[in-house]
Parts: C-alpha cells; sequence; structure tokens
C-alpha cells in the first residue's frame, strides 16, 4: 500500500471520529496562544488550560507579562513544570516582543523562531492557529503515528514533517494535526498496537504489528 493510499484511509477515518476537532489550548490572542503553547511542553492540554486561565487574568498582554516579577510568574505556572525556564522564557519573549516588534506577535516563521524558548513546533502551532497560515505542527503523537504507519522513516521531526506535507493536500493540514494527536491519545497509544488483537482499525489495516 503506497503513502497516498493509506493517506486517503486516514483521512476518511479522522472524518469519522473527529468532524470538527477542538483546538485543544484556549487563547485570546495571537500572544497567548504563544505562551500557552510554550507551557504545553511536556505538560497536559488540561494542565494548561487551568494555569492560563489564572495567568492571563493577571497579565494578557506581553507588557503586562513582562513587568511581572519571575517568582511571581513561576509561581502562576509552577504545575505546568519546568517552570524555571518556561518563566524565564516567556519573560524574555514578552519583552522582545515590546522591543522589536511593538508588541505583536510577528506572523512568519524567522520572526517567531528568534523569540526565547520557541522552536519550529511552536511557531508552527501560533502559525495556524493564531495566523491561520499554512504549517503542519509535528508533535510526538503525530511523530509517533506516521513512523508506525511507514508514512515517514522516523529520523527525525523535521523529516515527518516534510513526508506529511507531501504526503497530504495542504488544505488538510490544519485539521489532520488535530485529527493525529487526538487519534494518538485516544486508540493508538505508545505502546499498543502490538498484536492483531489489540491493534486499532488503522494498525490492522496498515499491518503494523
Amino acid at each position: 500500500m503506497t503513502k497516498k493510499q493509506k493517506a486517503k484511509i486516514i483521512v476518511k477515518e479522522f472524518e469519522r471520529l473527529y468532524p470538527k476537532p477542538d483546538i485543544p489550548l484556549e487563547s485570546a490572542t495571537p500572544f497567548q496562544m504563544l505562551v500557552a503553547v510554550l507551557l504545553s511542553a511536556q505538560c497536559t492540554d488540561k494542565r494548561v488550560n487551568i494555569v492560563t486561565k489564572e495567568l492571563f487574568k493577571v497579565a494578557p498582554t506581553p507588557e503586562k507579562m513582562a513587568a511581572l516579577k519571575i517568582s511571581k510568574l513561576e509561581s502562576l505556572i509552577r504545575s505546568c513544570g519546568f517552570y524555571h525556564n518556561k518563566a524565564k522564557h516567556i519573560k524574555s519573549l514578552s519583552k522582545d516582543l515590546i522591543e522589536k516588534f511593538d508588541s505583536k506577535v510577528p506572523d512568519n516563521f524567522k520572526d517567531l523562531e528568534s523569540l526565547a524558548g520557541v522552536g519550529h513546533k511552536t511557531a508552527s502551532v501560533v502559525m495556524l492557529q493564531s495566523f491561520n497560515q499554512y504549517a503542519f505542527p509535528v508533535d510526538t503523537h503525530i511523530h509517533r503515528l506516521s513512523t508506525r504507519w511507514g508514512l515517514a522513516s522516523g529520523k527525525s521531526v523535521e523529516d515527518t514533517e516534510e513526508n506529511l506535507k507531501k504526503i497530504f493536500d495542504k488544505s488538510l493540514w490544519s485539521i489532520l494535526h488535530l485529527q493525529f494527536i487526538y487519534y494518538g491519545r485516544e486508540y493508538c497509544k505508545a505502546h499498543t498496537c502490538k498484536t492483531f488483537q489489540n491493534s486499532c482499525d488503522l494498525c490492522k489495516q496498515f499491518r503494523t504489528f
């Protein structure tokens, strides 16, 4: 079965299960989305939404975030994990947005990735969700499923992103990004799909076990 044939099956199954997937991270502005994505590293979306609900009451803008004492910021985001580094990055990028970008989150990869703590995956999510630009952010779920299903080699996240962009139509990238994540969390987890009996429907069709 070719990658394109698999893609058609995947799209059909995803549309059946998740026709209108919700954006898991809650935000009201591109700045808030940027902060939420940064906080989501090695943390659940549910926890991030709980934390940002309180954080954005205190500091909804780059100006108010930059004005927070680092100790206060750390206390607000502590439960997200790695709070020392995350607080440092959030405060730094807030200052950079004020000084370099007139307090506006840039809508291009180059400038986004110049901000503290912002890698390509984080920038991709912001470009996709806040600016409706074509992007295919690859997280651990997407990387794992793409490798398991033979859509990518698994050698790197960059390779997976490149392959998925070739296989799937650009118009589907935004919804597929979310559908992959939800499917990976619910049906095709890291330690499942080892035998026919306990495999998800897609793994059975692609004979991955």
